[in-house]
């Protein structure tokens, strides 16, 4: 169990880093999205443990990601796109 903490800990870090390159203009501050990502997969790895026991490595593994990119996912602010009002929808 102490690898799989230790694996999913740095699958988090990993993820967030990516997650700070690809979307930086659309993440808050980079210590936020850095503490996320490792306290997710950590998250995501216990439940995963939970439910399947242990000797379940990768699937562990494999949760703790999803569950990791699902917690920094709900980080991101939508995209800044002007839309324009049709002249049909304020008549």
């Amino acid at each position: 169990m102490l690898w799989e903490a230790l694996g999913s800990a740095m699958l988090g870090l990993f993820l967030s880093l990516a997650a700070l390159h690809r979307f930086a203009h659309r993440l808050p501050d980079h210590r936020l999205v850095l503490a996320t990502g490792p306290a997710g997969a950590l998250f995501g790895a216990f439940v995963a443990h939970t439910a399947l026991g242990s000797g379940h490595v990768l699937p562990v593994l494999v949760g703790a990601v999803l569950i990791g990119a699902a917690l920094l996912s709900l980080l991101l602010k939508p995209a800044t796109r002007r839309l324009r009002r049709s002249t049909s929808a304020t008549a």
